[in-house]
């Protein structure tokens, strides 16, 4: 005997709930990490916050005994709701309320998980009066966790690349209300009020709806408060979140709502990285750039006439296409990514370096703070190793480092780690106002050695003034630090500390 069509609705059902249950914790995880930071602390409590909530709601779930579609019902029209509003509502606390934000955020979560707690249990029990126990369990679990599977693609892959996070919550919201009105329609005949019932979904769907209509509006409202300046440009990738402001001080681009450069004093910082390096070399033919999307570091490189090529890995092909392309930003690189001596490589660095032969005779390291994991792995002594096999015998590789002064333990836990692959550790310094005094590593096979002169037109090195950033006072000097390895990221844990002590004072 063939299945009823009001159990395959409710099956139907299971596989959208559990999908918008997900993508609902997936989007309070990621917000945390945009937000808060990417640690496996921060991470693993939203998650663990979620799935105690889903348990509070199966265990409240044995209070409803009537009206049991009319329970689920209502149920899942406040899933929609608060659902598919919470990253929308977390993006503008985060920006106009910050100090409320982490209780919001776990707040909702808790709200959010208690519902979706609820939904499974009252489905099994609605369809208990016609399905068999054993199949109940076995169909009802099937779709559940098929729901899930389908978004934990979809969600870094397609959702929030093409979506954006607020629309695709609102989306999954109109979706569970949607599921609401199907609910409606099935048990027409057993509800009370269906009048009421109808209005309350077509209000939901009409809201969620004018919602994501305007998402656009709803974000410019989030992140003109949060950054201050004008956004001229913002887009969501699968890998962050790339926003860039113009204001009094010209140009800046954030990742993740971390300030990544500044128009007014970038060459100071980009001018530190590169020109230490590539001028004590001599003559470098070939050089590598691993992050800087922003083709900040590859102009300074190319104004080397020895150069023959230059390669850029960077994993983001969102950040190589705006500066490259977009003209007032490719203004700022000077048409560095247009250059015909450049190869654009879009990947992750460690696994380029896994895979590759070739050597260089400068390698330019210039990727974000080790906020997270996923960062933290491109500063591990596994990756430095990886870095040794790739520099030429006379070769030098240069590390953006964070601050020497604001994370000191940092800083000089970066060189031990280079210095446990064998290599020898040059650290210095230069203050970028907008950063303060920030630190770079140089890594190589022999001694660093002063360049006699560096290229005309620099704005901020000289010859006569690059050794003082070799000397470091008192407060930056070395301390004990430990080697970061894949296997506990030690860095990450000691940068959060570091800077988290700034933040919260």
């Amino acid at each position: 005997m063939g299945a009823r069509p009001v159990e395959v609705a409710l099956l139907a059902s299971v596989f959208v709930i559990a999908a918008c249950g997900l993508v609902y914790e997936l989007t309070a995880a990621a917000l945390s990490s945009y937000l808060l930071g990417d640690s496996v602390l921060q991470f693993s409590t939203i998650i663990g916050t979620y799935l105690f909530a889903m348990g509070v709601g199966s265990w409240l779930s044995r209070y409803f005994e009537r009206q049991l579609p009319a329970h689920f019902l209502r149920i899942e029209l406040l899933v929609a709701l608060i659902g598919g509003a919470l990253p929308a509502v977390l993006f503008i606390a985060n920006a106009w309320v910050p100090g409320a934000f982490r209780l919001l955020l776990y707040g909702l979560v808790m709200v959010v998980g208690t519902l979706v707690g609820l939904e499974i249990p009252l489905v099994m029990r609605i369809l208990k009066r016609d399905v068999q126990l054993k199949d109940l369990v076995s169909q009802v679990l099937t779709f559940d966790y098929l729901g899930a599977l389908a978004v934990s693609i979809a969600f870094p892959l397609l959702l929030v690349p093409q979506l954006g996070m607020i629309r695709t919550g609102l989306l999954f919201g109109f979706m569970n209300a949607a599921v609401a009105l199907w609910a409606l329609w099935l048990f027409r005949h057993e509800l009370r009020r269906v009048g009421a019932h109808a209005l309350a979904c077509l209000f939901t769907l009409g809201l969620i709806g004018a919602a994501f209509v305007g998402a656009d509006s709803i974000t410019t409202v989030a992140e003109d408060k949060f950054y201050q300046d004008r956004i001229v440009f913002s887009a969501s990738s699968p890998y962050q979140r790339i926003v860039v402001t113009r204001g009094h001080l010209g140009h800046r681009l954030f990742l993740n709502g971390n300030l990544q450069f500044a128009e007014r004093d970038e060459y100071r910082y980009h001018e530190a990285l590169v020109h230490p390096v590539m001028a004590a070399h001599g003559a470098p033919k070939k050089v590598a750039v691993l992050g800087g999307g922003d083709g900040m570091a590859v102009r300074e490189v190319l104004k080397y006439p020895s150069l023959e090529q230059v390669t850029l890995v960077e994993l983001d092909p969102n950040m190589t296409t705006l500066f490259g392309t977009h003209e007032t930003l490719s203004a700022l690189n000077g048409g560095a990514l247009k250059s015909p001596k450049l190869k654009i490589v879009n990947t992750d660095a460690f696994q380029w370096l896994q895979q590759g032969t070739d050597v260089f005779d400068v390698i330019v390291v210039d990727f974000p703070d080790p906020t997270n994991f996923a960062i933290g792995k491109l500063y591990t002594n596994a990756f430095y190793a990886l870095l040794e096999k790739r520099l030429s015998a006379s070769g030098y590789a240069v590390i953006q480092t964070t601050s020497p002064l604001v994370a000191r333990k940092s800083f000089w836990t970066v060189a031990a780690t280079i210095e446990s692959v064998g290599l020898i550790a040059t650290p210095y310094h230069a203050h970028v106002p907008s950063f303060g005094e920030w630190g770079f590593i140089i890594a190589s096979r022999r001694p660093w050695r002063q360049p006699e002169a560096l290229p005309d037109g620099l704005r901020f090195l000289t010859a006569q003034t690059l050794p003082l950033l070799f000397d470091f006072p008192k407060d930056m000097a070395r301390v004990p630090a430990e080697i970061n390895r894949l296997s506990n990221q030690i860095l990450v844990t000691t940068y959060e500390h570091e800077w988290g002590k700034v933040v919260g004072h």
